[in-house]
């Protein structure tokens, strides 16, 4: 099985252990449901550290979204405004499964080259959660 299908069908098990209304969550659901799937137990320090982070490419998550996400941010090559990133700012944030997983795979694909992994994922839900 390749990484890229693993992910997948880490994704598609997170869906389905947020059962029948996967598209309605909490960030919380989601941090815990990422938290469930690497074994592992999310630390914000850590999802900070991802955020901030160029990982070798152009820009982090924080390029375009802030480095305390706590405003709107802009897109960084089209000028977008993107609204407020931590869901205490944005309750929309992260209140949907289905959008999450769409979300962290352009913008891990955009900053990492690649996919984030669920550890990654609940790290970064936690920092944000955490963000006040």
């Amino acid at each position: 099985m390749t990484r890229s299908t693993s992910i997948h069908l880490a994704a598609a098990l997170l869906l389905a252990a947020l059962g029948a209304a996967a598209q309605a969550a909490t960030p919380a659901d989601l941090q815990a449901g990422y938290s469930a799937l690497s074994a592992t137990p999310a630390v914000p320090d850590r999802g900070q550290q991802l955020f901030t982070s160029r990982h070798g490419r152009e820009w982090s998550c924080a390029s375009c979204h802030g480095a305390v996400p706590t405003q709107a941010g802009r897109h960084a090559a089209t000028g977008k405004p993107i609204a407020p990133l931590a869901p205490a700012f944005n309750p929309d944030r992260f209140a949907d499964a289905a959008k999450t997983e769409k979300w962290f795979r352009r913008n891990c694909n955009d900053v990492m080259g690649r996919e984030c992994s669920p550890a990654e994922k609940a790290d970064v839900i936690s920092w944000l959660r955490s963000v006040r």
